[in-house]
Parts: C-alpha cells; structure tokens; sequence
C-alpha cells in the first residue's frame, strides 16, 4: 500500500485519465413487443391449407427430431402470408406448428433482419449503400426514392401505404451497382431516371423488368465483350508434334 501511495503521488495530475461513458442509444424496435391494436396474441393468424401443405413439405426435409430447424422458413413463409410482416401471432403460431418453445421462435425472428416487426406498405423497397453501391452512387439512388416517394424517410412508409424504403448493406449484386430490391427482385445499374422508372410502374401496380436497367445482360462487362472472343483450341493444339 505504501508502495503503491507513492506511486500515485510521484504520478503527474495531467496523465490520470478519468472515467468516461457514452450514452447507449436504447431501441426496442427489434426485440421488445409491446401489445398494439393491430399487433397483439389476441389477433389470429394460422396458414392457408396450401401452406400447411408447404410447410409440411419443408418439414419433411429435416429427421422428425429436429423439425425445430425449419423455423426459420415456416417463419418466412407465414411472414409472405401476414402481408409481409410478422406479427406477435404469426410467431406464436409457428411455434406451436413446430412444437416448441415460443421464446425459441422470438430469438430467431428478433435476431434475423428479414423478418419485418412492423406492418409494411404493398411494396417493399430495400436500397443497398454499402460500399461498392455508395462509390456508383447510391446516396443519390436513396435520395431519389425518397424524395419521389412523397419526403418518406428510410424505415418509413409512404402517406398512400403503397411503399416501405429501408436501407440496407450488401444485396450482393456489387458488380451492378448501385442497385436496389423491390419485393422478391433486383434493380441494378440504376440511375435517378431510372430509378423513378421502376416506382412509377410499381405504383401503377405493374412489376417492371427486373435486372440491369443499363440494357446490359446480367453482369457482363461495361465495355462489351473482352474475353473469349476467338476460336477456343481443343486439346493438344499447342503440344509439341511428339504428344500431338
């Protein structure tokens, strides 16, 4: 102990460093449910006769004991059923389908991004800023649907109830940046022209085409065709005449 007094005492003031918190940035969003009007058990939910029929299916695919594995899938395919949205019913209700603990079933869709806590509009845009998209301009691609969309504001729905927008991370089409998913499909090589395309038709309730709206097809390159132009020789071509 005497040792240690010195110690502090010879310590200059200037280099003592004091303890510092930050303020946590508290959100329930993801994980607390909260009973609402249109969010509650008391709300039935339970799959069409061609889900159950699904379900079954996809149940089938793993041994009878580890059927619990299939709760990821059950949950999206009652997700698509509840208008895109799982509700505290839909979870409660794979969880008697599967026969396990409902606090096993609000782990996975807590934990799992693709699993929405909240009711969405008809159409649910997803607009990937990450990297590569932010290099091709996608700030501009987020601004735009926004701004065309009436002023909503990512996580938002729009006043007609007929758009979600969120942004998201990596959709894995950075080859075609900067890109975005309406629904089940990808809008990549996108512009601000573009871009407002693709919303017009959706509101008008049509499914534009999917894929790059540059007219390129998939991810081939930009500049056109550079590999794979000639004649490819067969085998042997280029041996010496003794292994010919």
């Amino acid at each position: 102990m005497r040792l240690l007094s010195r110690f502090a005492a010879a310590r200059p003031s200037a280099t003592i460093r004091g303890i510092s918190t930050s303020c946590p940035r508290l959100s329930d969003a993801l994980f607390v449910h909260r009973d609402t009007e249109y969010n509650n058990p008391k709300i039935p939910f339970e799959f069409t006769s061609e889900n159950i029929r699904t379900a079954e299916e996809i149940i089938s695919r793993y041994p009878q004991q580890y059927k619990k594995a299939a709760v990821i899938p059950l949950l999206h395919l009652a997700q698509r059923q509840n208008k895109g949205w799982t509700s505290i019913s839909v979870m409660n209700y794979v969880a008697k389908f599967l026969e396990m603990p409902p606090m096993r079933v609000y782990e996975v869709a807590t934990f799992y991004t693709m699993f929405n806590r909240e009711p969405i509009g008809e159409n649910f845009v997803q607009v990937c800023t990450t990297t590569p998209c932010m290099l091709r301009g996608s700030t501009d691609i987020l601004r735009t649907v926004c701004d065309h969309l009436g002023g909503v504001k990512p996580g938002g729905t729009s006043e007609d109830g007929k758009f979600t927008v969120i942004e998201v991370e990596c959709q894995g089409a950075c080859s075609n940046a900067p890109m975005m998913v309406v629904n089940d499909d990808f809008y990549e090589d996108l512009t601000p022209e573009t871009t407002k395309k693709v919303l017009d038709a959706f509101a008008k309730g049509g499914k534009p085409k999917r894929g790059p709206q540059s007219g390129r097809q998939t991810s081939e390159n930009s500049a056109s065709l550079t590999a794979l132009t000639s004649k490819p020789y067969g085998p042997g071509e280029f041996c010496l005449p003794e292994f010919q």
